[in-house]
């Protein structure tokens, strides 16, 4: 649409850096509830496999200490149930670990899925209205990578605290039960290790882990706009300038995310230096207690495993809570943009209209925000059923607001549109939209064949009617040419075919929706003047029966297709007249 709106509402921000996240685990959590099964059992499977290598550790480093100790003293040992339990460990720990691989990633794979398809059907009734004030790479960052980002909340963040907690728990049980003394110097190390270490560094690093995600949104932004605006850079001269701010972006992502990693490896340092000390706190206590004839010499090296034990365990939580903003920013993120408004309300059951609806627009006015210019300012138009009308004007006058109002696609701020006598409010959207078939000034090709992108407007179309629109559309020698025809891939936004063949293929897509209503926004942009003559007298073959509205701003074979123009200004019409007295007056100019 040549006057493409702004936006209905300001630029969408980013959650402030501090956004407190309770509110969002809660929200989260009550979105992965249908992998709730997956995420407790890999959660279970964690906890197995981390408690089985403390007590492999612990067990090993006693049997073997205990067996030296029955050597140097000739005393027997009962050396086949410790064997068997390092046995179990070991099989327990290997186990364990692979599950836990399995079921962990295999709930996140879900997890996300699900988020992004719950996204995207929100997104749905927002688009274009409520959408617009964000560039597609802006949109496209919000549901992929910051979704993506959300798997940290799950395996980095949820399971390593639950694993450690219950390890945490199983220890200190073990540790009571052989040296009550060494529990204090234990759970000392662990709060400063496992609770204020963590926090410390989530601190640090939490602007440039909660930024970082809005940078790289930025940037993959910058980059899809790189790759798709190519041409448009290249013919304004910005090429150069584009990649200076691809490459500032760059260098300051690549600074934060040099900062967060700095921090977390400061973090796992300390954490290591810390967990040295709690083993020589605690073994000047069980030396004390061996002396003293209260610890047996083999519980010694067990306590001391067990402590190394455990503090690996505990190592990864730094760096799980260095990232928890940044998973907390994606998730406020996501569920900011989820929670916009959408611009209707649509009714539970639409209304019946005719089999050949009239349109009525009466005194429409419509604005893309409260600070813009009116882009339809009181348009009065009514077009019978069979009408074949054209509006033009000069860029920006309004041309295209009429469709976006007749599509229900932004709401009008006064006045109202008719469609086949019913109000759009008491017209479900998809209802409406399947009554109108449309051929936009921007073609949306898929990354897909040429029949798949066509049985988007019909999947249920019959190989004679797809080949009926594709004569119509002027297409027959173009599908001839590819290597595989119909089945042909015409790549990523339809790289594969030109702008003149993306138009027609457009056409082509709009015919075989077959609907009473044909709405074309200069259906013939990119064409040459002979091939857009001879597609005009096309279409009127196709609309013959249909009510046409097409918006161009070209005159020449405007009379094969319509019977009478409508000349916008200003958001207005301002004269209506047959086709061939507008198109004598544009002559004699």
């Amino acid at each position: 649409m040549n006057d493409a709106p702004i936006g209905l509402s300001p630029q969408i921000p980013d959650p402030p850096p501090g956004l407190s996240g309770r509110a969002l685990v809660r929200r989260l959590l009550a979105r992965l509830a249908p992998q709730r099964a997956w995420m407790a059992g890999g959660v279970a499977l964690a906890l197995l496999a981390a408690v089985a290598a403390i007590g492999l550790m612990a067990l090993s480093g006693w049997f073997i200490a205990a067996m030296a100790v029955a050597g140097a003293t000739g005393a027997a040992i009962n050396y086949y149930t410790p064997a068997a339990a390092i046995r179990a460990c070991a099989l327990a720990r290997s186990g364990g670990r692979y599950g836990e691989r399995v079921v962990t990633h295999e709930a996140t794979l879900r997890g996300l899925a699900g988020l992004r398809a719950w996204l995207f059907r929100r997104l749905i009734p927002l688009a274009p209205a409520r959408l617009s004030a964000l560039r597609s790479g802006e949109l496209f960052a919000r549901l992929r990578a910051d979704i993506d980002a959300l798997e940290q909340f799950y395996l980095t963040v949820l399971v390593p605290s639950v694993v450690a907690a219950g390890a945490v728990v199983v220890v200190l049980a073990l540790c009571a039960l052989v040296l009550p003394a060494a529990v204090p110097m234990l759970l000392l190390g662990v709060v400063l290790a496992g609770v204020l270490l963590p926090l410390w560094i989530r601190r640090r690093a939490q602007r440039d882990a909660a930024e970082s995600v809005t940078e790289a949104a930025l940037l993959r932004g910058q980059l899809l706009d790189a790759v798709r605006g190519h041409d448009d850079l290249l013919a304004w001269g910005e090429v150069s300038a584009h990649a200076g701010r691809i490459d500032a972006l760059a260098e300051r992502l690549g600074r934060r995310r040099s900062r967060i990693e700095r921090w977390q490896a400061i973090g796992g340092g300390l954490a290591g230096m810390l967990a040295q000390l709690t083993l020589v706190v605690v073994l000047v206590v069980a030396v004390a207690a061996l002396r003293s004839g209260a610890l047996a010499p083999a519980s010694l090296v067990m306590l001391a495993l067990l402590t190394l034990a455990l503090f690996e365990v505990i190592a990864p939580l730094p760096e799980a809570l260095g990232q928890w903003h940044a998973t907390l920013r994606a998730g406020a993120r996501v569920f900011m943009l989820a929670d916009l408004p959408a611009p209707f309300v649509e009714p539970q059951r639409s209304a019946p209209v005719p089999a050949a609806p009239a349109i009525a627009f009466q005194n429409v006015r419509l604005r893309y925000s409260d600070d813009a210019p009116w882009a339809l300012d009181g348009v009065d138009l009514a077009l019978p059923a069979g009408t074949r009308l054209a509006v033009v004007g000069a860029s920006g006058a309004g041309k295209s607001s009429l469709l976006a109002a007749l599509l229900k696609l932004y709401p009008v701020q006064d006045g109202g549109v008719l469609f086949g006598g019913q109000p759009l409010a008491a017209l479900h959207g998809d209802a409406l939209r399947r009554r109108i078939a449309v051929i936009a000034q921007q073609t949306t090709l898929f990354n897909a064949s040429l029949r798949e992108n066509l049985l988007l407007a019909a999947p249920a179309a019959e190989a004679a009617a797809l080949a009926r629109a594709v004569h119509l559309a002027q297409l027959e020698a173009f599908v001839a040419a590819l290597p595989q025809g119909y089945d042909t891939v015409l790549g990523e936004a339809g790289a594969q075919v030109s702008g003149g063949e993306a138009r027609r293929i457009a056409i082509a897509r709009a015919l075989l929706q077959d609907a009473p209503v044909l709405a074309l926004d200069e259906p013939t942009e990119g064409l040459d003047a002979r091939t857009a003559r001879d597609l005009y007298a096309a279409l009127a073959t196709a609309a013959r029966g249909r009510t046409v509205l097409l918006i161009t701003h070209r005159v020449g074979g405007l009379a094969a297709l319509v019977d009478e123009v409508a000349v916008m200004e200003r958001g207005r019409i301002v004269a209506r007249m047959p086709v061939h007295e507008y198109v004598a007056r544009e002559r004699d100019c």
